[in-house]
């Protein structure tokens, strides 16, 4: 894959807790699925802030004596999921700064799509930027002088950014929370029995710390949360238009979260109904392909009547094959994450439900093994319409030469896949499974209508610059490894 770097990643805050390292590293745990390959956290006692970053999965960089060595009641996290060309140690977040104003912490889930001109414009003032993530741009606004205080400096920063970005952020005395205009990404705010408040990306979070859930972050709303609780304000008053990105339904979010007052495996399940009423099939089972597909497949199977089996078996050691930076990473994914059950589709008619076709590869794959096994047909069943665009807003579908729904038509597309029939879920079908009217969402994936206008020129501008720079940091830690060796 060719772009360059948007990313999904997962925040997660507490404030008041003595155990506050530790009751991160477990809300980054159940968020680890917004990312895999790198996290972090940071922790201040309000005098001194404390960090860790690491590569890898959230257990594997965060042992007993790392959290104690992270001092302090209260503290943010990040996981991080990255595109080709910023898989190091120098982009993993939180990021951290020390300025005129304190020391600041930052998260940040999402995508600006005015990062280059904004970057440009830093740069040209002299700015000196030491990563290629959008979260380093927001620092450094921060860091601008401004008339009033930290508050205006705050409200005046997330005027300027545009595009989609939950962010949590740490100072000696706060910690924060922004959501943006249009609330692309989720986030909510949760309490705890002992009074320390927390916010997560999911409120699965919440459930692993037992934390009650409060409500969600509102779009534009900056939440400041202190000694004396929690206060709020709306920096963008006059912004009508909602933007949350549909897609948390259909597949990023985990099916026990709850977004928008909606529980996202009912959604799911739901959404899995309308598939039926929708292209209904004469079929003698129903096959998930696991977890992504799991509750579509069931919902399915309760409106069809057809019987639901889990013929796949998911290799849980295995991470998300979407997920994975690396093509030939992916493709290797592919190939050991599912094991199929012969016996249970061997002359059978089968139903494979996904959650969604984006480059074709992996599907293929499946129907592939299906009628390997002696799949009499094997009819593909997604439950959300065809991907025909790139996001621009954070989630790494590829550029449109990339996206097999936007080069090939519905036929050429099923005979691609060795599928006996192909239907994907209407946009009305979709929308209709949430309970949420079709104004609240975001579907730029699949028609187009981009929320936040951007600049393409300027885009690949600033991708071929990250790209270069990254080239750049890291044959720099390349080299400073090899000094350490060598000393």
């Amino acid at each position: 894959m060719q772009h360059y770097p948007k990313h999904y990643c997962g925040v997660f805050g507490i404030y008041g807790h003595p155990n506050a390292a530790e009751l991160t590293y477990y809300g980054l745990y159940a968020l680890q699925h917004r990312g895999q390959e790198s996290a972090g956290i940071a922790t201040t006692d309000g005098n001194e802030f404390y960090l860790h970053r690491g590569m890898g999965l959230v257990p594997q960089i965060f042992g007993g004596d790392v959290l104690h060595s992270l001092i302090g009641s209260r503290g943010i996290g990040h996981t991080r999921y990255s595109t080709q060309g910023s898989s190091n140690i120098i982009n993993s977040q939180p990021l951290m700064v020390d300025c005129f104003k304190g020391q600041i912490a930052i998260g940040h889930n999402g995508n600006l799509t005015n990062a280059a001109e904004l970057r440009e414009e830093l740069e040209a003032r002299g700015s000196i930027f030491q990563t290629t993530v959008d979260s380093e741009i927001i620092l450094h606004l921060l860091a601008q002088p401004v008339r009033g205080g930290h508050e205006s400096a705050l409200v005046e920063t997330v005027r300027r950014i545009e595009g989609a970005y939950s962010l949590v952020m740490l100072t000696e005395n706060e910690l924060i929370g922004v959501r943006d205009p249009h609330g692309f990404r989720p986030l909510s705010i949760g309490r705890m029995a002992n009074g320390a408040w927390v916010l997560a990306s999911e409120t699965c979070a919440f459930d692993l710390i037992h934390a009650e859930f409060v409500r969600d972050v509102e779009p534009g709303e900056i939440v400041f949360i202190d000694d004396k609780g929690l206060r709020s304000l709306q920096a963008f008053p006059e912004q009508q238009r909602r933007a949350f990105c549909i897609f948390e339904y259909v597949y990023f979010a985990r099916p026990d979260s709850t977004i928008a007052n909606r529980n996202v495996y009912k959604v799911r399940v739901e959404m899995g109904r309308q598939l039926a009423r929708e292209h209904p099939i004469e079929a003698d089972i129903v096959v998930p392909v696991p977890d992504s597909g799991n509750c579509a497949a069931l919902g399915y199977s309760l409106e069809s009547g057809i019987p639901f089996e889990m013929a796949f078996v998911r290799n849980h050691y295995v991470g998300r094959s979407f997920l994975q930076p690396s093509q030939f990473i992916r493709d290797f994914a592919v190939r050991v994450k599912l094991n199929l059950i012969a016996e249970l589709v061997r002359g059978k008619r089968v139903v494979i439900v996904d959650d969604s076709i984006v480059r074709g590869t992996t599907s293929r794959a499946r129907v592939t093994s299906l009628k390997e096994a002696g799949a009499k047909e094997v009819h593909v069943v997604i439950s959300c319409p065809p991907h025909r665009n790139p996001c621009v807003y954070g989630i790494d579908f590829p550029e449109r030469s990339k996206l097999m729904a936007a080069n090939y038509a519905h036929d050429e597309i099923r005979r691609y896949l060795s599928a006996d029939t192909l239907g994907y879920l209407s946009e009305d079908g979709m929308v209709k499974s949430t309970g949420l009217p079709r104004e609240s969402f975001c579907m730029a994936c699949y028609n187009g209508d981009y929320p936040v206008k951007f600049d393409p020129s300027m885009t690949k501008h600033i991708i071929e610059h990250r790209r270069k720079r990254a080239g750049r940091l890291a044959a720099e830690l390349d080299a400073e490894g090899r000094q350490q060796r060598l000393l």
